[in-house]
């Protein structure tokens, strides 16, 4: 997405070392602004995948690293002279808020509490907000005009973080506007996601666990399209207002799976198994908002980002990586 020649600003970018908020943070340093990010090193997958996420922005001079928790840690240092936030950090994963929703709540409502009241006193003049597809519920199908109806506790979570956003935006006039994402993919994935799990097991040979019949369906959204939409929303997003950040095609579950064991070369083994609680059956963000006011236009088909998930994947895996490496090659 073309950018408009301006002055540098400075960002401050939570959630910095995960998958979503490192691909943010690079795009900002490489368009020549200035980036503080933060990171508490919160979600339970391992921490060496989010030092690596990091390991290009440390080398970088724009940029600059703070190791903070939002729930706890004091943040108007992290703060000072900044121009934008981009919040990304979130306590994410659908299983675990069944069974441990205060560490949910914290994370996403106590923590952004924190935050907007620290980026309010530092005076900012825009915060973007991660939000997600799943504050819709069951189905996540049209535009933003749909009832929000979530059916886990994690989409509770995320749905009650834009309600306390819209209190300060409505009452105290704080400039944010709130994006859903709808399932990014992509280098970096996080460890627990279906995707990159589905990659990892066919690489190895294993069988797959598919919850469910497979038929669900998800308009997956790739993350260099997702960083487009994020940044065209610090200077084009309408404060107060929620954006469909999400893919441009629709694609089963079962698809997917075909499309990673086709570029592996494998024949997938699969189990089904009974559905979780609180999944989404259907999501297909109709994002003609984001296109009209954001110039947003997903650009990445699924076949060719889960073939750049993929290979990035086999690129940085501990074990197994030659076999799997091999037979992609060869199907190049």
């Amino acid at each position: 997405m073309n950018q408009t020649l301006r002055a540098p600003r400075r960002f401050l970018v939570t959630g910095v070392a995960g998958f979503v908020g490192s691909h943010v943070a690079e795009a900002l340093v490489r368009q020549g602004d200035q980036v503080v990010g933060i990171d508490g090193f919160v979600h339970s997958y391992a921490r060496r995948w989010k030092q690596a996420n990091l390991a290009w922005l440390r080398q970088q001079p724009t940029f600059r690293f703070v190791e903070a928790d939002l729930r706890t840690a004091s943040l108007d240092h992290a703060l000072h002279d900044v121009d934008v936030v981009v919040h990304e950090a979130a306590f994410a994963g659908l299983p675990r808020s069944w069974t441990d929703l205060a560490a949910y709540v914290e994370c996403n409502v106590i923590g952004l509490g924190r935050l907007i009241d620290a980026a309010a006193r530092a005076g900012v003049s825009r915060f973007v907000h991660a939000s997600t597809s799943s504050v819709y519920g069951v189905e996540a199908v049209g535009d933003e005009t749909r009832p929000t109806h979530p059916v886990s506790p994690y989409g509770v979570s995320k749905l009650a973080a834009e309600e306390l956003l819209l209190a300060h935006v409505h009452e105290r006039g704080f400039p944010a506007t709130i994006l859903r994402y709808f399932s990014i993919y992509g280098p970096r994935q996080r460890p627990d996601m279906a995707y990159r799990i589905f990659m990892e097991r066919l690489a190895d040979g294993r069988e797959l666990v598919v919850h469910g019949d497979g038929m669900q369906s998800r308009s997956n959204t790739y993350v260099s399209d997702c960083v487009d939409a994020t940044l065209a929303a610090v200077d084009h997003g309408r404060l107060g207002e929620a954006y469909n950040v999400g893919g441009g095609e629709e694609l089963r579950l079962l698809d997917a799976i075909g499309i990673i064991a086709d570029a592996l070369g494998v024949t997938p083994r699969i189990v089904h198994r009974d559905s979780r609680p609180g999944d989404q059956r259907r999501t297909v963000a109709d994002v003609s908002k984001a296109r009209r006011e954001l110039g947003y236009e997903p650009r990445v088909r699924p076949e060719e980002g889960l073939r750049a998930q993929l290979e990035w994947l086999l690129s940085v895996r501990p074990s197994g990586v030659d076999a799997a490496a091999r037979r992609l090659a060869a199907r190049s």
